[in-house]
């Protein structure tokens, strides 16, 4: 990383604000920061300085996914100062450990799994706390990995998995990142489409995503279901081959999100509201595909995902290789803002979620499902934030989708949708 990505100077920074960041010692943080922001989005944003941000230093958590992308750019481009605030990314060693950490108010925010903020808020995963989604981070971009020891026996697609696994009874074993996460939603969604039952048929376990490549190496499971860049790494490494993407599994599906506890939302709202608008500029950069190779070069550092560029990029760029001798382009590939699409809260798709934590016997009892979409997804406060990022925002709460089995999912009725699959728990 460069000198100047280490110290963050932002384009809108010339050296002279800078110098009177130092200098202003007679000011407090926030007094000085707000004196950087320009006067046209200070007068917008923050009328009469009330609205402010109540605490000026954040930490935001980030597990080594390229999806971490937008936290990065967010701090490296200075997009943060531009709305008050400024951005310490934490790297994070596991979910477990983000979890954890934003519970106890370690860190003030994070790059979360959907999954894990709503497990958290039914004490599901953790225990129980009111928790809150401030933003959609990213839709696509994870995948599904399996050892080449499945590919040298015929498997190389799900259909191939589901007849391997009954033909040759044993422990056959395959891992997700967290248990009530998008990779463990979409490895069984996945596994349940063909016919697979993940708790029955095969074993599941859990794994950090930066140690999923290293354990499948020492043949301690089958295949896995990981972000990227740890699959494209598998196949770099020649130890695994990509056998579906999440966007196989749902295109365009709902993946990481800014998540934070409801806590610090009701402590910090003109934070929060800030840490999102900083989020959607670096998005929109990040969008821009002339930008995305600069973009993976940054996050290839050691400071966030600590692998070869080249393992990033092409995925990045969507140009995905299964390692197997297909290639494509694919036009579902990882999107960070999406004209706003991607980043909008839909209630619809924190819901799912649920769904499928009842599907596979988390959940015991179906909840409110709307009710407690409502209450963790920020929606106002996401607006109030995009207003200031100017980003359009969807005319309706809810989205719909069609899945990989062919069920669509439109949030209208969770219960029956919930019971109506012919692989559960």
């Amino acid at each position: 990383m460069s000198q100047e990505t280490k110290t963050r100077a932002p384009a809108c920074l010339d050296a002279g604000k800078r110098d009177f960041m130092k200098k202003a010692t007679g000011l407090s943080a926030a007094a000085a920061l707000m004196a950087l922001v320009p006067p046209g989005v200070r007068s917008g944003a923050w009328a009469a300085g009330s609205d402010a941000p109540e605490k000026t230093e954040v930490k935001i958590g980030f597990i080594p996914l390229t999806d971490c992308a937008s936290v990065a750019i967010a701090a490296v481009k200075g997009y943060d100062r531009k709305y008050g605030i400024r951005i310490t990314p934490s790297k994070e060693a596991s979910w477990a450990g983000v979890r954890d950490k934003l519970s106890n108010g370690e860190l003030d925010a994070s790059h979360a799994l959907y999954g894990l903020i709503y497990g958290l808020q039914l004490g599901i995963g953790g225990p129980r706390k009111d928790m809150a989604v401030l933003m959609n981070i990213n839709h696509n971009g994870q995948g599904i990995t399996l050892n080449n020891q499945i590919k040298a026996k015929g498997a190389t697609d799900g259909a191939g998995l589901a007849k391997l696994v009954k033909a040759e009874p044993k422990e056959w074993t395959f891992a997700q990142t967290f248990p009530t996460g998008t990779h463990a939603m979409w490895l069984y969604y996945w596994m349940g489409a063909y016919g697979i039952d993940p708790f029955r048929d095969v074993k599941v376990i859990t794994v950090p995503p930066p140690q999923m490549v290293a354990n499948m190496r020492v043949d301690k499971m089958d295949g896995y279901c990981v972000g990227e860049p740890w699959n494209a790494r598998a196949i770099h490494d020649r130890i695994g081959f990509t056998a579906a993407t999440s966007q196989d599994v749902w295109a365009d599906h709902p993946e990481k999100v800014l998540g934070t506890t409801l806590e610090f939302v009701q402590k910090y709202p003109n934070t929060a509201r800030a840490m999102v608008a900083a989020l959607l500029d670096a998005s929109k950069y990040i969008d821009t595909m002339a930008n995305r190779s600069e973009v993976a070069r940054i996050i290839a550092a050691k400071s966030y995902v600590n692998t070869e560029f080249g393992v990033i990029e092409d995925r990045m760029l969507g140009q995905y290789d299964n390692g197997i001798g297909r290639k494509w382009q694919d036009a579902n590939y990882m999107k960070f803002y999406g004209d706003g699409k991607v980043n909008f809260p839909y209630l619809s798709d924190g819901m799912w979620f649920l769904t499928q934590h009842k599907r596979w016997g988390l959940l015991k009892d179906h909840p409110d499902y709307l009710a407690v979409a409502r209450k963790v997804n920020r929606i106002a406060l996401y607006k109030e934030a995009a207003a200031l990022a100017k980003t359009p925002v969807p005319k309706s709460e809810m989205r719909s989708a069609k899945l990989i089995d062919g069920v669509v999912w439109d949030g209208k009725n969770p219960k029956a949708y919930a019971d109506g699959f012919e692989v559960k728990a």
